[in-house]
């Protein structure tokens, strides 16, 4: 007989398998298993989709037009590299960053990105976003000739720099 009263003990040695109905936590110090109610499991087996994680195209399209968000972030990612390569830091990094905040963009505007959601849509735009604008402000400021000059950085680095 399954213990299935709270004051019913099982025997340690017995192999009786327990049937649960509902979710179930870690097990108590005898063994059987805890009820949780609004609580989620202590060990998960899947974990959900983000938030707009599903095609973004419809299911009978080929597979990369399904994916066409992330593509196109790879691809300016792709383009900045090479360009990068090609011995043009600046102009490479520039794409980057608007690569990044291309997909920031999407991210917020489009219900379904698929690959390119990893996590809620908050954090994905807030990470493409910061990310983003931070490669492209340092790109604007990398020598020789910076593009952006902010006289803040000249006071800094002197105190951190030693002459």
């Amino acid at each position: 007989m399954e213990p299935s009263e709270p004051g019913e003990h099982r025997d340690p040695g017995s192999q009786a398998e327990v049937v649960v109905r509902d979710a179930i936590s870690a097990p108590d110090v005898d063994g059987r298993p805890r009820r949780v109610t609004r609580r989620f499991p202590l060990f998960t087996r899947d974990t959900a989709r983000p938030e707009g994680g599903g095609r973004a195209a419809s299911g009978d399209a080929p597979p990369p037009a399904r994916q066409w968000p992330m593509l196109a972030a790879a691809g300016l990612v792709a383009v900045g590299l090479l360009v990068m390569a090609l011995d043009r830091i600046r102009p490479g990094a520039l794409i980057i960053g608007a690569a990044l905040l291309v997909s920031a963009a999407l991210r917020r505007l489009l219900p379904d990105v698929g690959l390119l959601a990893v996590r809620s849509r908050f954090t994905d735009v807030a990470t493409y976003g910061v990310m983003g604008l931070a490669i492209t402000l340092l790109a604007l400021m990398m020598q020789p000739d910076p593009v952006l000059k902010l006289a803040f950085l000249r006071d800094f680095l002197h105190f951190t720099v030693a002459d």
